[in-house]
């Protein structure tokens, strides 16, 4: 087996296991029932298909360009590490307009979830904007 047959199976590869998670990701996009369930589908198997194609890239010039190309792997890399995050706060803003605090599990004993917690009843986005910060901590 040749170096040119074998990069050729493994970009080929690579595009069709992402061509999959991507085509997952997009199904359980329109056909999942509620936001928080949607919201699973594109930050997962999404992110694997973009991040599936991204590395098929880097091989793609490892194997068959003049030189290897890194933008890929940093691409890669930012999107793995950025859209969990955005899921995150998706999923909070989320459970901020839509849910109250009694429609949640159980956190235990002595805890509270971290968007409806004792710091989440004084927050600066329902503070008047006229009002300075001095004049908000006095009427407290």
């Amino acid at each position: 087996m040749t170096v040119e047959l074998l990069g050729e199976i493994i970009v080929a590869a690579m595009l069709v296991i992402s061509g999959i998670f991507g085509f997952v990701g997009s199904y359980g996009l329109v056909k999942l029932p509620d936001q928080m369930t949607r919201l699973h589908a594109p930050t997962k198997a999404a992110t694997l298909g973009v991040g599936g194609v991204l590395l098929a890239s880097l091989a793609w010039f490892f194997f068959f360009g003049d030189h290897p190309s890194w933008h890929e792997l940093m691409i890669t890399l930012f999107l793995f590490l950025t859209a969990p995050i955005t899921g995150l706060m998706i999923a909070k803003t989320n459970m901020h307009l839509t849910w109250n605090p009694e429609e949640l599990p159980d956190p235990g004993e002595d805890r509270n979830w971290a968007t409806f917690g004792d710091s989440a009843d004084s927050s600066l986005m329902d503070a008047d904007p006229e009002i300075g910060q001095d004049e908000r901590e006095h009427r407290e």
